[in-house]
């Protein structure tokens, strides 16, 4: 029988595109071609559509997800808990406490015995420079089925191809000439890991976004991401500009993306990395800094939002903001992912 077969999805798997998806992981954007994450985003928008019509659409029927989690998440866990629900599996979730991994257990033996139990692995393990992206690939090594990024220090792969989705959803398929401002804010709960401004500035400019970054200078991205945002912007004939002017970065900008991350340089001392973030607390988006970009321009965030630091309850509840519309896409990108790697 043909994956999808007897329900309304099977024409997104009869492709050759689709058949090399089959068993594939999905732990960076640039790991996907453009026209893979075209089919990605066509069948997420597919699967938004059936689900608020209740349509059932299980492609998935019997088929397990393991869900490592080496840190907290709402709507990570939640959108992949519920999307493989929707599509017919069932996830499994795995704290570090509650596995042997607490005890040294290395990612080879993880990655072959959970494979060898389910159809796809999934691992959040993202505060840590140099661990998570290293650790999801060797994992990656030794299984037997897909394994998904719930977010690394390198990426948040599952988050940026949600917003990829929310700014054409807002702006149409055609994003040439969109300018996306991504910024440092400030906030104070803890140092926030760098892989979604890292995962954003990879992503947008392959889809046509010129994208200003804009940072304090002490709070720097890995400058190999930094090289790939570059090189994919100059290969898409966009433009990727960096600024430590916040202002600067919102002015004439379509869509606005302030958030929080640790000093890379400190995130083993994270106590040391808030000290000095609090010597930019006036990095925060308010109706003042937004009214800078174009007039409607989108207010987009990952969530949570530090409100009062990172963004004022006038903003992030205003007109502009599409937060929430962003977090509801988390679901249907993350079943689009499941529903044509397992």
């Amino acid at each position: 029988m043909k994956k999808g077969e007897g329900t309304p999805l099977v024409e997104f798997f009869d492709s050759p595109l689709a058949a090399a998806l089959q068993g594939r992981d999905y732990i960076e954007t640039r790991d996907w071609s453009d026209a893979e994450i075209e089919l990605a985003l066509a069948l997420s928008a597919r699967l938004k559509e059936l689900k608020r019509q209740g349509v059932p659409h299980r492609v998935l029927e019997d088929k397990t997800l393991f869900m490592m989690f080496f840190d907290k998440s709402t709507r990570t866990r939640n959108s992949m808990e519920a999307g493989i629900t929707q599509l017919g599996g069932h996830a499994h979730y795995l704290t570090e406490d509650t596995m042997q991994v607490s005890h040294g257990e290395s990612p080879k033996d993880t990655g072959i015995i959970l494979s060898s139990y389910g159809h796809g692995i999934a691992i959040r393990h993202d505060l840590i420079p140099g661990e998570g992206n290293t650790y999801m690939r060797e994992i990656a090594k030794w299984s037997e089925v897909p394994v998904l990024n719930l977010q690394c220090d390198i990426d948040h792969p599952c988050q940026t191809l949600a917003d990829l989705m929310t700014l054409r959803e807002r702006f149409g398929a055609n994003l040439r000439g969109k300018r996306v401002a991504v910024s440092w804010a400030y906030a104070p709960s803890y140092a926030k890991p760098t892989s979604v401004p890292q995962g954003l500035i990879t992503l947008l400019p392959r889809f046509g976004c010129d994208v200003v970054l804009a940072h304090p200078p002490e709070f720097t991205l890995v400058p190999e991401t930094m090289k790939d945002a570059e090189a994919f912007a100059k290969k898409a004939g966009v433009r990727f500009e960096v600024t430590h002017d916040m202002d600067a970065a919102f002015a004439g900008a379509d869509a606005v993306y302030p958030k929080s991350w640790g000093c890379l340089s400190l995130m083993r001392r994270p106590e040391e990395s808030l000290k000095l973030a609090a010597s930019y607390k006036g990095w925060i988006c308010d109706a003042k800094r937004l009214a800078r970009a174009k007039p409607g321009a989108l207010y987009m965030h990952c969530l949570p939002a530090d409100r009062g630091n990172e963004v004022t309850d006038e903003v992030i509840d205003g007109p502009q903001s599409v937060v929430y519309q962003e977090a509801e896409n988390r679901l249907h990108t993350g079943k689009a992912l499941m529903a044509l790697v397992m």
